[in-house]
C-alpha cells in the first residue's frame, strides 16, 4: 500500500546513515564537553579554597601539570610537607621538561606560607574531580576519533573553509542533514534559529535585532563558533567582521552576521562539491 501510494519516498542512502551517525556522536561530544567544563569549574574552586596561590605560579589550572601535582598533593599543606626531589621530578615529568627545580621550590615555598584551608574532604572532592576529568578527556578522544573517521568518509568540502575543523563542521553538516530539503541559505538559518524575529500586530510589523533562537539549538552553537573561527583564519571574513564593528554593531551581533554569510557559503559549498576558494 505505502508503494502503490503517491508518498514521494527516498531510499535511506549512506549519507543518510552517516547523517545519523555524526548527529548522536556531535550531541554525545557536546554533553560530555559541557560536563567537563562544570568539572573544571569545581577544580578551580576547589584549588581556590586549598591553595589560592596555585593559580598566579601556573599559566592556568587546567594543565597535566597542575593536575598531576594536585592529584597527588591536593592541598597547600600536603604540598608545603612534600619531599623537594620527588616533587620536582613530578612537575618535570608531567609538564615534559618545562617545569625544573627552580618552580618546584616557588610552589612549595608558596605551599608553605598559603593561606588556604586544610580540609581533607575538599581535597578528596579535588583528587576525584580531577579523575573524573580526565576519564572525560579519553571519553572524547574517542568519541572525535570516530567523528573524524566519518567525515574522511564524507569528505565535505565545508572542511576547505579556513578555521572549521572537522568536529565544528562534523557538527554542521549533521544537524544541516539534507542540504536538498532546504530551498534556500535564509532556510537554514531559520531552521538554527538565527534569523531576526519579528513582531506583528494587526498591521504594524517589526523587526527586532535579537535572534528567534528557535530550531536547533547545536547548529546554533555550532555555526556561532565556527564563524568565530573563520573570521580569524580568513581574511574575506575578517574584512567583513571589521566592516560590521565599524558600522557600530556589537561583536555577538557581528558574529551573527558573519554565521549568517557562512551558512551561505557552505550552502553553495555542498550545492556545487567545490572547495572553498580562498583569498589571494
Amino acid at each position: 500500500m505505502m508503494l502503490m501510494s503517491d508518498v514521494n519516498l527516498k531510499s535511506y542512502s549512506d549519507t543518510s546513515y552517516h547523517n545519523q551517525e555524526l548527529k548522536s556522536l556531535t550531541r554525545y561530544r557536546f554533553d560530555k564537553i559541557k560536563e567537563r567544563a562544570k568539572l573544571k569549574q569545581s577544580v578551580s574552586r576547589l584549588a581556590t579554597i586549598l591553595f589560592s596561590e596555585l593559580e598566579k605560579l601556573v599559566p592556568a589550572l587546567h594543565m597535566a601539570s597542575v593536575y598531576a601535582l594536585l592529584s597527588e598533593f591536593p592541598s597547600a599543606r600536603q604540598i608545603a610537607a612534600s619531599h623537594l626531589t620527588h616533587l620536582k621530578t613530578l612537575l618535570y615529568e608531567s609538564s615534559k621538561g618545562h617545569y625544573g627545580r627552580d618552580k618546584a621550590v616557588e610552589i612549595r615555598e608558596a605551599a608553605r606560607a598559603s593561606i588556604g584551608s586544610f580540609m581533607p574532604a575538599k581535597s578528596l572532592e579535588l583528587k576525584h574531580t580531577i579523575k573524573l576529568i580526565k576519564e572525560l578527556d579519553t571519553e572524547i578522544d574517542e568519541i572525535e576519533s570516530e567523528i573524524k573517521r566519518i567525515m574522511d568518509e564524507i569528505n565535505s568540502p565545508i572542511l576547505s573553509i579556513p578555521g572549521i575543523s572537522y568536529r565544528m563542521g562534523a557538527m554542521i553538516i549533521a544537524e544541516i542533514g539534507d542540504f536538498s530539503r532546504f530551498d534556500s541559505p535564509d532556510k537554514i538559518l531559520a531552521y538554527a534559529g538565527i534569523s531576526p524575529s519579528t513582531y506583528q500586530s494587526g498591521q504594524l510589523e517589526s523587526s527586532y535585532s535579537h535572534m528567534e533562537k528557535r530550531g536547533s539549538r547545536y547548529l546554533r552553537y555550532a555555526l556561532i563558533n565556527a564563524a568565530k573561527y573563520v573570521c580569524f583564519w580568513d581574511p574575506i571574513f575578517e574584512t567583513y567582521l571589521a566592516k560590521k564593528r565599524k558600522e557600530g554593531k556589537h561583536y555577538n551581533v557581528a558574529i551573527t552576521h558573519a554565521a549568517k554569510k557562512l551558512v551561505r557559503i557552505i550552502y553553495a559549498l555542498e550545492k556545487s562539491g567545490q572547495p572553498y576558494q580562498k583569498a589571494a
